[in-house]
């Protein structure tokens, strides 16, 4: 299994907007045969931080989703020029 975190800092007033592409692409990844969750969550205290928590059955999967047209349409295209900040790591569980 894979852990994948995202964090975005989204440009001053485009809050809305990006929420928006963000629930778009959320519902579409759900989709995904190696799609385990996709979440997203917006800071309470600066609606413009925003996480991704998305799990995978393992990297493959994760290569897939990024390949996808939703992804590349949304998130490459749409979401990352409203960002002022993006980052994001790829986590694995400890083993027992």
């Amino acid at each position: 299994m894979l852990t994948v975190i995202a964090r975005y800092v989204v440009s001053e007033g485009h809050e809305s907007t990006v929420a928006r592409l963000l629930r778009e692409n959320a519902e579409a990844s759900r989709a995904e045969p190696g799609c385990l969750e996709f979440s997203v969550y917006q800071e309470i205290d600066d609606p413009r931080a925003i996480l991704l928590y998305e799990r995978y059955t393992g990297e493959d999967a994760f290569q897939a989703h990024r390949r996808t047209p939703h992804f590349r349409d949304i998130i490459e295209q749409q979401v990352v020029p409203l960002l002022d900040e993006r980052a994001w790591t790829r986590m694995e569980p400890l083993p027992a």
